[in-house]
């Protein structure tokens, strides 16, 4: 774990990667808050690409709590057998499905307490909707954010919510709302976990992982 970088470091880091990507995007497909929140919460131990092959039909036919309700868990759960833990996320769709309807009228709610209260919604989750739908600064730390915060120094951490916090606490407030996101893609697609792609890194001269390879 590197310690901590410095105001400057990280702003110019954060600069750079906004002048390759100002407007960042989540690769997860959703057409509404509801199926951001049911695609990020599929997203738990599967990757993007494969929750996006399985939701492209199902958010077809439902698109809203009452229409996932109405498809039942043994349609939901047609649609996504091909995600890890299928069945289990069945479940909590529908039962996430239903609560939106009793308890919010149909809507996604906008606080976090609200949000992590829905069966397989915790707190990551919770922070990519509460940021790519209702545009709060908040800070979702999956493994690629982990690994970079840490490797990088940008914001070092024994554990996700030591992370959230140093990005919080470190990274310059203009850079907030898309700081997630430009961690992840860096962690996907440069930064990654078992040979980082050091000779094409935008940030490697401000880098201090000693252990590079180019």
């Amino acid at each position: 774990m590197a310690r901590q970088l410095d105001y400057p470091t990280i702003h110019s880091i954060f600069a750079r990667f906004r002048e390759i990507e100002p407007e960042p995007k989540g690769e997860l497909e959703h057409v509404n808050a509801f199926t951001l929140v049911v695609a990020v919460a599929l997203s738990a131990q599967a990757t993007d690409a494969g929750v996006n092959k399985a939701t492209r039909r199902l958010f077809e036919v439902a698109d809203t709590p009452e229409k996932m309700l109405a498809l039942g868990e043994e349609g939901v759960t047609e649609h996504i057998k091909t995600i890890g833990l299928f069945r289990q996320k069945a479940k909590n769709v529908i039962r996430l499905s239903r609560i939106l309807v009793e308890q919010y009228g149909g809507q996604v709610p906008s606080s976090r307490a609200a949000l992590t209260s829905l069966p397989g919604v915790g707190r990551k989750t919770a922070n990519v909707v509460l940021n790519m739908w209702f545009r709060h600064p908040a800070q979702a730390v999956d493994t690629h954010i982990f690994r970079v915060g840490n490797r990088t120094g940008i914001a070092p951490g024994k554990d996700v919510d030591q992370v959230e916090r140093a990005i919080e606490d470190h990274v310059p407030a203009e850079f907030q709302q898309h700081a997630h996101h430009w961690l992840i893609l860096h962690g996907r697609y440069i930064c990654q976990a078992r040979k980082p792609r050091c000779g094409i890194c935008p940030i490697e001269t401000l880098c201090p992982f000693e252990e590079k390879s180019f």
